[in-house]
């Protein structure tokens, strides 16, 4: 099966079980600062983990886009990724334990033709804030039919999901593996020790708690099943490959990289594959909205385009930018998502511009010095944006030592430099999905203001393309080509703090998508929307009328009254990507 089988075949078969498909949510997480991006399918959902009904039901899967840099020292092994796509099903205050791990199963090898005797399977052993999971065990050994020498118990180390951030819902995991029938690396070879001999192809969370700010586990009103299988890993096993960098999404990309370099991939299979992996994830951060950069999501793309480039430059590809490779990865996608190939290619082109001069200096450095310090290390990332791992990975290349005095010497620099640079943006990682404080839920409401204030004083079509909010700021994105003047982000200000000053009641209604569209309520009419939807009115209600200042579709919380909300000011008003503006505003 190629790749766009295996994604229908997924959404066909949950569907068949009663799960409505909602689309996949944007790399950028909205309205979450506790992580740069979306690392998993959960994170759009957490407001509906927790309890808030969904539009669609109680049975949800996806297909959604994930980027995370956790393992990205592991890259370029046979299985690890940076950006990958989740395979994702949920089951909110439905069903359970047992009836997921049928599903799992069912999918793996009635769909995927995977053979049972192949997997193997880990459960929580269980300690003193959990029991053991003994109905995961259960249906494994007893139903499934899994032999128990194939089941295997972890602790919380290998088999506890969450929580994102501070706090948020967390629980027991049982996790599937493939056994590649390699010998075992040791007497006590299993899951938990990361040879090749094992390979994790998905994940079943238990969503039983939820972990409070304080260290203490609630257990959760609502029991809720969140899983994870990698389309790539089950692409390699289904196409019978002996990497995801072999499956049919990847090899174009191999294929070019072949072509420009002159060199062959299974000379270079690490090079290739730390390239092919890197411009995918930029491409897809960019494509999202995450600007190369010195801070943030941006920087950690940054990191991702200049590490391949060093890359290249190891095949001797240097005079050909990595911007020839965004038509393989557009290509490659685009029955699935829409990328815009000029402008990934334009922000690619211009951080590898920036990065050439300090690059041929950094690695003059590195290449003139038997040993590097740690203040070597520092110096290099800190006044020339040469990351770290690309000076250690290039030190080692020629030779040259770096101790583990170096890297500890390295983190420490680093750490106080992060601790200074904290104190200048306290609180940007508070929070998340789940927090509903008086002063984020205001903030909320003032988002919808200031919407429709930008559709007053610039265009009716102007719309929403992401948000971030926390208890102190509002982050908001929206399309405009042009830099706002300062008379017209006061005239935005003053329209805000009118409404404000009239304290108009905030009123929400649950309607049919149909009627939401018929109101002119604001909002991408697309797949995630079930067939009733929330609509927040800040003027007039759906049935007078005289148009309402403001009327949106959204799962809320909000403000009683636009009274509450104090004085709105915007703080910023920037370029967020191509077509893009960002305003960052504030309430006092």
């Amino acid at each position: 099966m190629d790749s766009k089988e295996i994604r229908k075949k997924f959404l066909d078969f949950f569907e068949e079980r009663g799960h409505k498909v909602i689309p996949s949510a944007s790399l950028l997480p909205e309205n979450d600062p506790s992580v740069l991006f979306t690392t998993a399918g959960m994170h759009p959902l957490v407001p509906y983990l927790l309890g808030e009904k969904h539009p669609l039901g109680k049975r949800l899967c996806d297909v959604q886009k994930c980027l995370r840099t956790d393992d990205i020292d592991e890259v370029g092994d046979s299985v690890h990724l940076t950006f990958f796509e989740m395979l994702g099903y949920w089951s909110l205050g439905d069903y359970f334990k047992k009836e997921s791990i049928h599903y799992t199963f069912d999918f793996y090898t009635q769909v995927l033709g995977f053979n049972k005797n192949d997997i193997s399977v880990t459960v929580f052993a269980g300690d003193e804030t959990a029991p053991f999971d003994q109905e995961s065990f259960d249906t494994w050994k007893d139903e499934i039919e899994i032999s128990e020498e194939r089941i295997y118990k972890y602790d919380k180390s290998e088999n506890w999901w969450g929580p994102v951030g501070d706090g948020g819902p967390c629980g027991p995991c049982t996790e599937m593996f493939v056994d590649t029938g390699l010998e075992k690396c040791s007497g006590e070879c299993g899951p938990s020790c990361h040879c090749d001999k094992f390979v994790e192809i998905g994940n079943n969370v238990f969503m039983e708690y939820n972990k409070n700010t304080d260290g203490k586990f609630d257990k959760l009103k609502q029991k809720n099943v969140d899983v994870g299988l990698g389309l790539e890993r089950l692409a390699m096993f289904s196409q019978n490959k002996k990497s995801v960098f072999d499956i049919d999404i990847m090899l174009p990309l191999i294929e070019k990289i072949e072509e420009l370099s002159g060199k062959k991939y299974l000379d270079f299979p690490k090079e290739f594959r730390i390239i092919v992996d890197h411009i995918r994830s930029a491409s897809f951060a960019i494509g999202d909205g995450a600007i190369p950069s010195n801070k943030g999501a941006g920087y950690i793309v940054r990191r991702l385009i200049r590490r391949a480039v060093v890359k290249t430059r190891q095949l001797e590809m240097a005079g050909i930018s990595l911007s020839a490779l965004i038509p393989s990865v557009v290509e490659a996608y685009s029955d699935v998502y829409e990328l815009n190939q000029d402008q990934i290619s334009s922000e690619v082109e211009k951080e590898e511009t920036k990065f050439s001069n300090t690059l041929e200096f950094g690695l003059k450095l590195v290449e003139s010095q038997e040993e590097l310090s740690g203040k070597t290390l520092f110096d290099l990332y800190q006044t020339y944006g040469i990351p770290a791992e690309v000076t250690i990975e290039e030190a080692e290349r020629l030779g040259r030592r770096v101790g583990v005095d170096d890297k500890e010497e390295f983190y420490a620099l680093l750490k106080d430099h992060q601790d200074k640079s904290r104190t200048a943006s306290a609180g940007m990682f508070k929070g998340g999905l789940s927090d509903n404080k008086i002063e984020t839920t205001r903030l909320h409401t003032a988002a919808h203001l200031l919407l429709a204030a930008l559709r007053q004083v610039l265009s009716k079509d102007v719309n929403q393309k992401g948000s971030n909010i926390t208890e102190d700021r509002l982050r908001f994105d929206f399309n405009w080509s042009e830099k706002l003047t300062q008379e017209q982000i006061s005239e935005v200000e003053n329209i805000v703090n009118e409404k404000i000053k009239a304290n108009i009641p905030v009123q929400m209604e649950e309607m049919s998508i149909d009627d939401a569209k018929k109101s002119d309520a604001a909002g991408v009419f697309d797949d995630r929307y079930g067939e009733k939807v929330k609509v927040y009115t800040v003027g007039n209600s759906s049935t007078s009328s005289e148009p309402p200042f403001s009327r949106e579709i959204c799962g809320g919380p909000h403000a009683q009254s636009t009274g509450e909300l104090g004085t709105f000011k915007i703080a910023k008003e920037e370029s967020s990507s191509f077509g893009v503006r960002r305003i960052k505003a504030v309430l006092t």
